[in-house]
């Protein structure tokens, strides 16, 4: 694809009128306060939701050098299944949406901040120090534990640009030419913490996520379709004296009910990552690019190995009976700087074409 895009997804809870907006101090009110200069930001929102989202890939898949494949996009949409409770009231919330994130309310409200926002964020100007580049921005973050429900997941044709003139920004997907890919997932998370340093990076990352996510991380509800096997003939039978085709519906279904991550024999996980967006990489002095553009992302897992549960294994549809759960204790990844040399964690690096 021409282009990746990382979605960033954040969510909490408010529990007052006043938590439901931007609050936010200034240097004199926060000095005055608690005697130390700075601007200390609390974001209250009490739900995110997402109606469509779609990622553009407007060559395609390039045929040869000189020729482009057709624009096609990654569609993150409402799944339209109706979910009913005894009152005939609606309780699937991402029906009509692509996206809805929330606070993540389990065991009481124990992964969220004490503080009841989305986010609670102190920002701090430095000087710096020469030797590492000078005057930056620190931005100390927390976030609350989140609940991510995501629909369902595709992949279409593009529509074409907006026109100069046009009425909407909005470019949108073809109906007609539509494949889903996932049927949906659910994501849940608890409090995190993050440092963000914009300008000179003395930390040695952009952002660097060193923090103990209390609960671990789960996916709930992760369903990978197969569409090549929709309305597919498997084989016939006789019926009344005629050989009549037994055919597929619907596409066919891998449905996984939980997955859980923990740091091994534990109920959190730690994170330790840094994050750094690399521009263009030269060989020597001359022009030719050695490493294109990137974001790098890195995870130092020095810490223990990690645990991992899934539970209720579905295999055809997600209403076919499990083949049980599965158990990985200990898994522990590494990445190489040198040959024959490893290192606890993991590299991942996220580029255009």
């Amino acid at each position: 694809m021409k282009k990746f895009t990382k979605l960033a997804l954040v969510s909490s809870i408010a529990l007052t009128t006043n938590a439901m907006a931007m609050q936010a101090m200034d240097d004199a009110a926060l000095s005055a306060t608690t005697g130390q200069d700075g601007l200390s930001i609390g974001i209250g929102i009490s739900k995110i939701e997402i109606d469509k989202l779609l990622i553009h890939d407007n060559d395609g898949l390039r045929v040869d050098a000189t020729t482009p494949g057709k624009a096609g996009a990654i569609v993150i949409k409402g799944n339209g299944l109706s979910v009913l409770d005894k009152d005939d009231v609606e309780t699937n919330v991402v029906k009509d949406r692509g996206v809805v994130i929330g606070a993540n309310y389990d065991n009481g409200g124990a992964y969220l901040l004490a503080s009841r926002n989305l986010a609670d964020l102190v920002i701090d100007s430095d000087a710096g120090d020469t030797a590492t580049g000078g005057a930056f921005i620190n931005v100390a973050a927390q976030v609350s534990g989140l609940d991510i429900k995501i629909g369902e997941i595709g992949v279409s044709a593009s529509n074409a640009m907006p026109v100069a003139g046009a009425t909407s920004i909005r470019r949108g997907h073809s109906t007609s030419n539509y494949n889903a890919i996932l049927s949906g997932l659910e994501v849940k998370t608890g409090k995190m913490d993050a440092n963000i340093q914009l300008g000179a990076a003395p930390q040695g990352a952009m952002v660097k996520l060193s923090t103990t996510m209390v609960g671990g991380l789960e996916i709930k509800n992760l369903g990978i379709l197969d569409n090549s096997t929709k309305g597919k003939a498997v084989g016939s039978i006789d019926v009344g004296g005629t050989a009549t085709a037994v055919a597929t519906k619907e596409a066919g279904e891998i449905f996984i009910e939980s997955i859980k991550i923990t740091d091994a024999n534990s109920r959190n996980l730690k994170l330790d990552q840094n994050i750094q967006v690399f521009n263009n990489a030269y060989v020597g002095d001359t022009t030719t690019v050695g490493k294109a553009a990137h974001i790098r992302i890195v995870s130092n897992d020095t810490g223990s190995a990690k645990d991992q549960y899934i539970k209720g294994i579905h295999l055809g549809s997600r209403t076919a009976a499990s083949i049980g759960d599965m158990e990985v204790q200990g898994l522990q990844t590494y990445y190489s700087t040198a040959p024959m040399e490893y290192t606890k964690g993991a590299v991942i690096t996220i580029s255009g074409h």
